[in-house]
């Protein structure tokens, strides 16, 4: 074989060796980018919850939650602002390439961004918000939200509205709120379940959500039967609910949040 021949293809393997080099480089950063933005999700999560459950008793829920939702989208600046820098190693079909390495952190972002929107409108975010949060000013996408993301974070969003239901009982109205979640959840996983032959792991999460939900359904009928043997008016028995549940659920929180 000619030299040069030879030389051609050293240089050819050098190429590929250069391009795997850089693919495993490039999904160690995606996968550290995941886990950091996972870590702040589950942050804001944590802290939405310690918000709603020890804010201002003076302010009414709506007051109350928007205020939380305020507090939440700024700490979720920080999850935007590492997309931002993520821009350039997803151009083009290099995200379709490294889905797998962004999907995990994004559904947490979705389930964080989710619990804030629901907070302060009381409906599930668009698919449109979800997208222009992950967009620069111009509102071009850092990369494109891909449905199945989309509807996975969403599905999340029902673990963390049981959460919200069952420890707000100790607030006044919370046995309202209970009722409303209730229905609210159970539509949501009745309006999944047509999506659940097309999307991957959706049917798992399913299984997720309709635990979530009985644990709901079980919380609402405990207290409508308790209720039912008391002729006691509304504010008494919130009263006699928030006394229960204080005692029964101490409070407790994320210490680095």
């Amino acid at each position: 074989m000619a030299s040069s021949d030879q030389g051609q293809i050293r240089l050819a393997f050098q190429g590929f060796r250069d391009e795997i080099d850089a693919y495993n480089d490039r999904r160690e950063r995606l996968i550290k980018a995941s886990r950091d933005i996972t870590n702040l999700s589950k942050k804001t999560i944590f802290l939405l919850h310690r918000l709603v459950l020890e804010g201002d008793a003076s302010l009414d829920d709506k007051q109350l939650f928007t205020r939380a939702a305020k507090k939440g989208y700024e700490k979720l600046h920080q999850v935007q602002g590492i997309y931002a820098t993520l821009k350039p190693e997803l151009e083009g079909d290099r995200f379709w390439r490294y889905e797998r390495q962004v999907s995990p952190g994004l559904q947490e972002y979705i389930e964080a961004l989710s619990f804030a929107y629901y907070l302060e409108h009381g409906v599930l975010i668009p698919y449109n918000e979800v997208q222009k949060s992950i967009s620069d000013a111009e509102g071009e996408p850092y990369f494109h939200l891909t449905v199945s993301d989309y509807l996975l974070g969403l599905s999340d969003l029902t673990g963390e509205l049981m959460r919200f239901s069952i420890s707000g009982l100790s607030r006044k109205g919370g046995r309202r709120k209970a009722l409303e979640v209730c229905a609210f959840v159970r539509s949501c996983k009745a309006d999944f379940e047509r999506f659940t032959e097309h999307i991957r792991d959706l049917r798992k999460k399913q299984n997720v959500t309709n635990n979530s939900l009985e644990k709901i359904e079980d919380t609402v009928y405990a207290i409508a039967v308790r209720s039912s043997e008391y002729d006691l008016p509304p504010e008494m028995l919130d009263d006699i609910v928030a006394t229960v549940s204080s005692q029964s659920n101490p409070g407790g929180g994320e210490d680095d949040l």
